[in-house]
């Protein structure tokens, strides 16, 4: 029976999925990573550490599979979008990895979106800081011995793709969020690249996400015992595996991404840029598609340093605060620990409780962050509404997702229904095995991209839905307030 892998390589740890046939699980393994902040706004990886993981875990899948993982056909790459991976004339990492929530190049952002206005429909979005060209040009300015050493610029799955087959290759979903890529032509943009003093020759070649990149160098299909022909497909960026996942491929398909950070995806027929409203509008993992993201830089996050500062176990606190759950809690938070980028694109918001009083428990922090997170998708569902992109429902995917009493809230607070799907947390590595096979049997992607089992449609409570409406907008003006007071920081 045919096998399929999916590597996801988060910002909180790597995942590796093996799938048969049949798209049932099989296994699974994780390997936690650690993201270093030595500087404020900074966020940096060593690719090392990825590859490492992800060699872990597939150790893992092969001791527990053991014939499964021998008849493995294809493997498809899933991985944290933006990340800059800066590789020297031997294919070596030069630095550790600028990764997607790294705030520090805001100015050559700035810098970027006022000098070069007319690429930012092409590209999708206004340059923001997480994405990758800004990273460069920070490099360039801050570390330009480094940034002439700079011979290939990586994306983290890609890391992965280059220690498997040796081959320099992205998607179009991952490429897509570097703010070099023309997004209706899929193709580097000459013009963008030229803005922050590169070429094409500094890129990685293109393929679409169902398409093969290459297949596995010898030394790997010894060190696995795997087979010598096994294709490793092109993947994507995790917001967009997780749509593949999810069987989120046609016009108007719609989720909620609950992982470390959040988005607000919604699949497009065509390429519909609304650089305005702050809505990325990127390439789809399959071709002749597209999609329209809000992106923020909170999600679960949130959560698991809420339950950390309080030295609580997460799901023993989510059981405690739902059984006093029944209003919108008295405390407000901003869950901007990492800045946020759609609606502020504003690295230096930061996290606030508002509200506190002596009466105020554990419990009510823990409501206090699951509703801000989200209340900051409320903002994303208006951005997208702004752009011209109606949400009348949504999928969850994510770790969050595994929360009932969190999609209830989300629910009532963005008053739409959202449904909950079997296996829904397996998101980008479960996509990036499905992407694994089409690259493998060249099968239509609508009979391989399918929804998964509907676990339940969680409807909005009215009553709290009208509750939540007011405090939505006191959460909108308490940033207002306060952004002044972030800027300074």
């Amino acid at each position: 029976m045919a096998h399929y892998l999916g590597i996801d390589v988060g910002t909180s740890a790597a995942k590796v999925i093996l799938v048969d046939e049949w798209q049932a699980v099989v296994a699974e393994a994780d390997v936690p990573l650690q993201v270093s902040r030595p500087q404020d706004l900074w966020s940096e990886q060593d690719p090392e550490a990825w590859w490492k993981a992800v060699q872990a875990a597939l150790d893992q899948l092969r001791v527990t599979t053991g014939a499964a993982f021998a008849d493995v056909r294809g493997i498809g790459l899933s991985g944290q979008m933006h990340g800059a991976v800066l590789l020297d004339d031997s294919n070596r990492p030069l630095r550790p990895a600028i990764l997607w929530n790294d705030g520090r190049s805001f100015r050559e952002a700035q810098e970027l979106g006022a000098q070069h206005p007319e690429l930012s429909r092409a590209m999708g979005v206004i340059p923001m800081p997480g994405f990758t060209a800004p990273k460069l040009a920070w490099l360039a300015r801050h570390e330009p011995e480094t940034f002439r050493a700079v011979r290939k610029v990586l994306l983290p799955k890609d890391y992965i793709r280059l220690q498997l087959t040796g081959a320099i290759v992205t998607d179009m979903s991952d490429a897509a969020g570097t703010w070099w890529l023309d997004e209706a032509r899929r193709d580097w943009s000459d013009a963008a690249l030229a803005a922050t003093g590169l070429t094409r020759d500094h890129m990685a070649s293109l393929v679409e996400g169902s398409q093969a990149s290459g297949t596995l160098r010898p030394e790997i299909v010894q060190q696995w015992g795997m087979r010598s022909d096994v294709v490793v497909a092109g993947g994507g960026g995790d917001a967009a595996t997780g749509a593949v996942g999810l069987g989120a491929i046609d016009d108007g398909a719609a989720f909620i991404s609950l992982g470390t950070s959040g988005q607000l995806f919604v699949t497009t027929r065509d390429f519909s840029p609304a650089p305005e409203a702050l809505v990325h509008s990127f390439c789809h993992a399959v071709p002749s598609r597209w999609f329209q993201m809000a992106a923020m830089l909170n999600g679960a996050s949130c959560l698991a340093w809420a339950a950390n500062l309080l030295k609580r176990d997460i799901g023993e606190l989510l059981r405690e605060t739902e059984a006093v759950y029944r209003k919108p809690s008295d405390v407000l938070f901003l869950p901007y620990l990492a800045g946020e980028r759609t609606p502020h694109n504003d690295p230096h918001a930061r996290g606030v409780f508002f509200g506190l009083s002596p009466n105020t428990q554990q419990t009510d922090l823990a409501q206090a962050v699951l509703e801000g997170v989200a209340y900051s998708f409320a903002d994303a569902k208006r951005a997208l509404e702004q752009a011209g992109t109606p949400l009348p429902q949504a999928g969850i995917i994510g770790g969050g997702s595994k929360s009932r009493f969190w999609t209830r809230i989300f629910a009532s607070v963005l008053n739409i229904p959202i449904t909950r799907y079997q296996g829904s947390d397996k998101g980008p590595a479960f996509g990036a095995a499905r992407l694994a096979r089409l690259a493998t049997t060249g099968e239509a992607q609508e009979d391989v991209c399918t929804a998964p089992s509907v676990l339940e449609a969680v409807e909005p409570d009215p009553q709290l839905a009208e509750l939540y409406s007011p405090r939505i907008e006191l959460f909108r003006s308490l940033y207002r307030a306060l952004k002044p007071e972030f800027a300074r920081s």
